[in-house]
């Protein structure tokens, strides 16, 4: 029998648009143009605004020579500029490369060259930074300045472009709001929308390419997984260098929401905010949970409403979500690598677990949990036989993933492409266990597992028992050479302001809640190195335990 089906095929425009969050600006326009989309201190912009202001922008990069394919790059603040740029930049054809603002100029020019970009648009507030970067640079991008009243002064920063953003909206050429027939959509959906370079190890940073199809559809997975209303309030303490902050900027003008601008990301900041701007939303690395758990008393303004929370990075230790929940904040905790645009697994909270004890419900809600409903697989499998492990809650295995929130690849990389890709599946790198009821929780990463006469220990359990110590801050636990065992547990630990402590104190405590062979032999005192994003930076601790760094007290 004849079948017709595959007879039929597809008619762009019609019956076949590209999947892109690109389509996401025009809808919100024409759905809720007066309603507010962008606020930064005085600055207040609606969504017909915003939408012109990235025509605009588009327009005027295409202008100067962006085609498709182009990398333009962005050293800024989380501003209305560079949310503008996740639209105006890939509607012109180009790529959207954020660089996180905290690295130092080497690894700055480094991505600028290895990331072939053609235009860099930087913030006043990191032009040192950014000149000594680009004086490494044999080929120099063409450059716009943003010149913000708002930001800090640059410590005598002088303007490094041929115009400010400003001046290069006002030079779009006056056909630029009728030029938006297709929203600038890519001719195919796996066309590259962003290059995001990895962090916080210490080798050169990876270039992360996004596809428009993944992007879209992270974020209606954000929508339905987080159950995001219309109108939503985001405050946006994620930096938008991360995985394109989570891709809440497109995830938000979707729900025609307000996205919250800020430079300052301090405890008084955002309590401010969650009171005064009657935030609904925000996300935020554990960091940022601890520094809002442990603020001052005064600085505590617990919101009217319940305010929903996303956050990831290591597990949050279960003190601190305990905390959290006392403030207001309902947090959903999710995982995701830089190479799967963010988030691809979350605690899908049920309804059962309501009925736990507040510190049941915080171990509960530091699980990373299932998929989020656009990714087709997560599983735990063994690192030697690639099997999946038992459901047990015990047995380790690495975190392998498949779906449409999977990156490109590397750029420039075919080769660690091919590596993380091996076997059909992304392999992330971290070391999880799968309990009775499917949900996955994550323990360790592969390089930070500690092996102590032949037998693991996950550091991120050990933290766990140390966030409960009610002088402890933050910790952070890494492998010491000992002859021995090996190797044993290396406690660093932040004190709460105000508080001291000695070794001693910290390793009984720990020996009260773990087996002996678990508790930490060794413990530091001092300030923890961080990344902008929070995460604590373990291969600069193995670093000190490795030089024998000894146990003192503070």
């Amino acid at each position: 029998m004849q079948k017709h089906y595959d007879n039929m095929p597809p008619q762009r425009g019609l019956n076949y648009v590209p999947l892109s969050p690109l389509s996401f600006l025009r809808r919100a326009a024409d759905t809720y143009p007066d309603h507010p989309s962008v606020v930064y201190g005085e600055r207040r912009y609606t969504w017909r605004e915003t939408a012109e202001r990235c025509r605009k922008l588009r327009a005027s990069l295409r202008a100067l020579g962006v085609a498709k394919g182009d990398t333009v790059s962005l050293l800024a603040a989380n501003t209305p500029e560079l949310i503008e740029a996740h639209y105006g930049v890939p509607q012109s054809g180009g790529v959207l490369n954020a660089i996180n603002t905290r690295l130092d100029a080497d690894t700055i020019a480094y991505i600028l060259e290895h990331g072939d970009c053609r235009v860099l648009i930087t913030d006043s507030q990191f032009s040192q930074v950014a000149a000594r970067a680009l004086s490494q640079l044999a080929k120099k991008p063409r450059i716009i300045d943003i010149v913000d009243a708002q930001a800090p002064p640059a410590e005598g920063g002088e303007p490094l472009g041929e115009m400010t953003y400003e001046e290069l909206l006002a030079s779009a050429p006056e056909s630029a709001d009728e030029d938006n027939d297709d929203d600038g959509l890519p001719e195919s959906e796996w066309d590259a929308l962003a290059l995001n370079y990895t962090s916080g190890t210490g080798g050169r940073p990876k270039g992360v390419v996004y596809h428009h199809r993944g992007a879209y559809l992270m974020c209606m997975g954000t929508v339905a997984a987080w159950q995001i209303p219309k109108h939503p309030r985001y405050l946006y303490t994620v930096p938008m260098f991360h995985c394109n902050g989570w891709g809440h900027v497109w995830t938000m003008t979707l729900m025609g929401g307000t996205l919250f601008c800020n430079r300052a990301v301090r405890a008084e900041v955002i309590f401010d905010a969650l009171a005064r701007d009657r935030i609904t939303h925000f996300g935020g690395a554990p960091v940022i949970l601890a520094m809002l758990a442990d603020a001052p008393r005064e600085a505590q303004k617990k919101p009217e409403r319940t305010v929903q929370v996303m956050t990831a990075g290591a597990p949050p230790p279960s003190k601190v979500l305990e905390k959290v929940e006392k403030l207001g904040l309902n947090v959903t905790h999710v995982y995701g690598l830089t190479e799967t645009y963010g988030h691809v697994m979350y605690c899908d909270w049920q309804s059962r677990w309501d009925e736990f004890e507040i510190g049941k419900r915080a171990e509960h809600k530091a699980r990373q949990g299932v998929r989020l409903p656009m990714m087709e697989a997560a599983r735990v499998h063994a690192p030697e036989s690639g099997a999946p492990v038992p459901a047990d809650g015990e047995t380790l295995g690495e975190i392998v993933l498949r779906g449409n929130t999977t990156m490109k690849g590397y750029y420039k990389n075919p080769d660690a492409t091919a590596e993380a890709f091996g076997g059909g599946w992304f392999h992330s790198g971290d070391l999880a266990v799968v309990h009775a009821d499917g949900y996955i929780e994550v323990k360790d990463r592969l390089k930070d597992v500690i092996i102590s006469g032949g037998e693991n220990i996950s550091s991120i359990e050990v933290e766990s028992v140390l966030y409960k110590h009610p002088k402890v801050a933050a910790a952070a636990v890494v492998a010491k050479p000992d002859e021995k065992w090996g190797e044993t547990p290396c406690a660093f630990i932040e004190l709460q302001d105000g508080q001291r402590a000695d070794a001693a104190e910290i390793i009984q405590f720990c020996r009260e809640h773990l087996s002996g062979f678990k508790s930490p032999k060794h413990v530091v005192f001092g300030q923890l190195p961080k990344t902008s994003t929070g995460k604590i930076q373990k291969f600069k601790l193995r670093e000190l335990a490795r030089k024998d760094a000894p146990a003192t007290a503070s």
